[in-house]
């Protein structure tokens, strides 16, 4: 009989257990102390680290190539390294956005964004363009939100 896999019921188990233990999880398996995030933060380092010493971590070729991707986003600077998540959506993603029953369609390009066949460099240039009015180029697109999501 084939033994069964433990690292599903031990990344399901994240879930229910207490914050402190959490916390105690994360002394044992970064031997480290965890870092002041919130709870959502520490389940998911915790699963991917259980399941990094269980199945292996990243291949050398495929860190190097993650590093690579990074520095042309950001030239190196550290800063910016750390918002990558916040940067310009992929090129070719399409934002749709209705404006007084008119639904505009803007394409991400490598050097900004695209409406109605004219370039723009920045989501508010074309927001102000839509609309006539200064807008937030990222909340008029609905990509983020004045309020802070918990």
């Amino acid at each position: 009989m084939a033994m069964q896999d433990p690292i599903p019921a031990r990344l399901a188990a994240l879930k229910t257990v207490t914050t402190l233990e959490l916390k105690n999880q994360w002394r044992e398996l970064f031997d480290s102390e965890p870092p002041p995030f919130n709870r959502r933060y520490l389940e998911s380092r915790l699963a991917y680290r259980i399941q990094e010493l269980a199945y292996g971590g990243l291949k050398p070729e495929i860190i190097k190539r993650l590093e690579t991707l990074g520095e042309q986003l950001d030239g190196g600077d550290r800063k910016k390294s750390r918002i990558r998540a916040e940067m310009t959506p992929i090129v070719g993603t399409r934002l749709i956005r209705e404006w007084q029953g008119v639904e505009h369609l803007v394409t991400v390009t490598a050097d900004g964004f695209d409406w109605q066949g004219r370039p723009y460099k920045s989501l508010s240039a074309v927001a102000r363009a839509i609309t006539g009015t200064r807008w937030n180029g990222w909340v008029f697109f609905g990509l983020k939100n004045h309020r802070r999501r918990a």
